[in-house]
C-alpha cells in the first residue's frame, strides 16, 4: 500500500478507493462457494487445460506479466483465469457480453482466487463499458478478447498503453474480422493471435459447441419441439454448420441463407435448402443468425414472417437482428387504433412483438442466445479453446521481440499440442509416420 502511495502520489483514502475498485465489481460475494463448486465441476471436463496449468505452475512462463481479459465470465473462463495466474500473471477480467456472466463464477474469482473480476449478469451498457475501463486501468501487457472490445477501446481511448503491450488474443470470428480490418487500415499497433481460427477452436468450439448450446438455449427459452419446424439459419460458417447439423438431427427442416457462393454450395451439397433471406422469411418457424455481420434480418423480413415466428442470434454482437426495425414496426402498430402495448416479456428470455395481426418472438433481446438463455459451450469443448488461449499468451511472451503489429495464426506446434493432449485424455492413440513415409512425403523425387 505504501509503495502504491509513493509511486502514484495518491492520498491514503484515494489508494483505499483504488484498491477496492481493483478487487472487482460483482453481484454478490456470498455466491463464491457455489461458484467454486461449479468451477471445480467444469475443471473435471477440462483435462488439457489442467495439464497446462500444472506446467505453468512449475515454470511460471507469464511471471511479471499483466493480463487483461474481456471474455464471457463463466466457470470455464474461470479455469482459464486461474491457469494464467498459476503461470505467474496478474489477471483482471471483465465480461464480453452483459447477459452471459455467471455471477457465481465472478464471485468465486474475486472471493476465493483473488482475481479482480468486473461482471454482473444483466449489467446495463454504461456498466459494461465501465467494467472494460476497470480492466484497462490495470495497464495490461497482454489482452484476451471475445469480440475485440477491450483491444479496440485501448487503441481508441488509451493509445499511451500500446507501446508497453506484448500482444493480444482473440476468441471470436467477429473479433478477428474487426482486427484484420484494423490491420489492413494500419490501425493495429500490437500483434494479435487469432485463436478463433485455430483448428482445435473453430472445428470443435464453433461447430460442436455452438451447434449444441444454441439448440439447448432455444429449447430452454421456449420449450418448443424442434422436430417438424422450418429452421432458417443465416450463415454457413463453422457455427452455422454445427447448428444445422444438430437441428437436422432433431428433425428440423433446414433452410440456409448465405452471401458466400462456396459456403452456399457446400450447404446445398450437404442436403440443405439454400435461398435468400427474402425467400426464406415467409417460410421459417424459427430463425437464427450466425454470420458476424449487421442487419441480417431486417424490417422487410419481419413484415412477411409467419404469425408466431421465433427469431434469435448466435453471433457475438447484438447487431445481426435489426431490433431497431422490429421496434419501429411494433411502434407503428401501437399507433393504430387499438394497436396494443409495448413488447411484452412472455417468458424469461422471450419478448413478444405485435406486427399487424401477428406476433413475432425475439429471444434474449437479440444477444448471443446460447450464453444468455443457456450456459454456453460445454466445458469439454472450451477445454481446447482455452488451452489454446493459454499457450498463445505464452507464445506472445516468447516471441515478443520478433512480432510486428499484425494478426497471426495459431502456431502448428500449439495446434498439435492441444490436439495430442485432448486425444490422450480421451484414451485415443493414433499412428505415427515411419521413416520411409516421412521421406516419401518430403521428397519430390519419389514417384508413383
Amino acid at each position: 500500500m505504501l509503495g502504491l502511495r509513493k509511486s502514484t502520489g495518491l492520498t491514503k483514502s484515494a489508494v483505499d478507493g483504488y484498491t477496492a475498485r481493483m478487487q472487482g465489481d460483482i453481484k454478490d460475494p456470498k455466491l463464491a462457494s457455489e461458484g467454486k463448486r461449479l468451477i471445480d465441476w467444469a475443471a473435471q471436463d477440462m483435462p488439457v487445460l489442467l495439464q497446462i496449468r500444472e506446467r505453468f505452475k512449475r515454470e511460471k512462463p507469464l511471471k511479471g506479466r499483466r493480463v487483461g481479459a474481456c471474455l464471457h465470465v463463466t466457470v470455464e473462463t474461470a479455469n482459464l483465469m486461474i491457469t494464467l495466474k498459476e503461470g505467474g500473471a496478474s489477471v483482471a477480467l471483465c465480461a464480453s457480453n452483459p447477459l452471459s456472466s455467471q455471477d457465481e463464477a465472478a464471485a468465486a474469482l474475486v472471493g476465493i482466487y483473488e482475481i479482480p473480476t468486473f461482471a454482473i449478469s444483466g449489467e446495463d451498457r454504461n456498466t459494461f463499458f465501465k467494467h472494460i475501463k476497470s480492466v484497462i486501468a490495470t495497464k495490461p501487457n497482454i489482452t484476451m478478447d471475445d469480440g475485440a472490445d477491450l483491444v479496440s477501446t485501448i487503441h481508441k481511448e488509451h493509445p499511451e498503453l500500446l507501446p508497453q503491450m506484448i500482444g493480444s488474443t482473440e476468441e471470436t470470428t467477429t473479433g478477428v474480422i474487426r482486427l484484420r480490418a484494423m490491420a489492413r487500415d494500419g490501425a493495429l499497433k500490437i500483434p494479435v493471435v487469432a485463436v478463433n481460427d485455430a483448428k482445435t477452436k473453430n472445428l470443435f468450439d464453433n461447430r460442436y459447441g455452438t451447434g449444441q448450446s444454441t439448440l439447448e438455449a432455444i429449447i430452454r427459452a421456449t420449450d418448443m419441439l424442434v422436430a417438424g419446424r422450418t429452421f432458417v439459419i443465416a450463415g454457413y460458417g463453422w457455427c452455422g454448420k454445427g447448428l444445422a447439423m444438430r437441428a437436422r438431427g432433431m428433425g428440423a427442416n433446414i433452410v440456409i441463407t448465405e452471401v458466400d457462393a462456396v459456403k452456399a454450395l457446400e450447404a446445398a451439397m450437404d442436403g440443405f435448402r439454400v435461398m435468400p433471406m427474402d425467400e426464406a422469411a415467409p417460410l421459417g418457424d424459427l430463425f437464427c443468425t450466425v454470420t458476424g455481420n449487421v442487419n441480417v434480418i431486417r424490417g422487410e423480413h419481419f413484415k412477411v414472417m409467419k404469425d408466431g415466428a421465433f427469431v434469435c442470434n448466435a453471433g457475438h454482437f447484438d447487431v445481426e437482428v435489426s431490433i431497431k426495425d422490429l421496434e419501429k414496426l411494433g411502434a407503428a402498430q401501437r399507433a393504430l387504433p387499438g394497436g396494443g402495448g409495448k413488447p411484452k416479456r412472455v417468458r424469461e428470455h422471450v419478448d413478444e412483438y405485435v406486427i399487424g395481426k401477428k406476433k413475432i418472438y425475439l429471444l434474449s433481446e437479440g444477444r448471443l442466445v446460447n450464453l444468455a438463455a443457456a450456459e454456453g459451450h460445454p466445458a469439454s469443448v472450451m477445454d481446447m479453446s482455452f488451452s489454446t488461449q493459454a499457450l498463445a499468451a505464452e507464445w506472445l511472451v516468447k516471441q515478443k521481440k520478433k512480432l510486428a503489429p499484425a494478426v497471426y495464426d495459431v502456431s502448428e506446434k500449439i495446434e498439435e499440442t492441444v490436439a495430442s493432449l485432448k486425444l490422450a485424455s480421451m484414451g485415443i492413440s493414433i499412428d505415427e509416420l515411419s521413416a520411409e513415409q516421412k521421406k516419401y512425403l518430403s521428397s519430390w523425387q519419389e514417384g508413383t
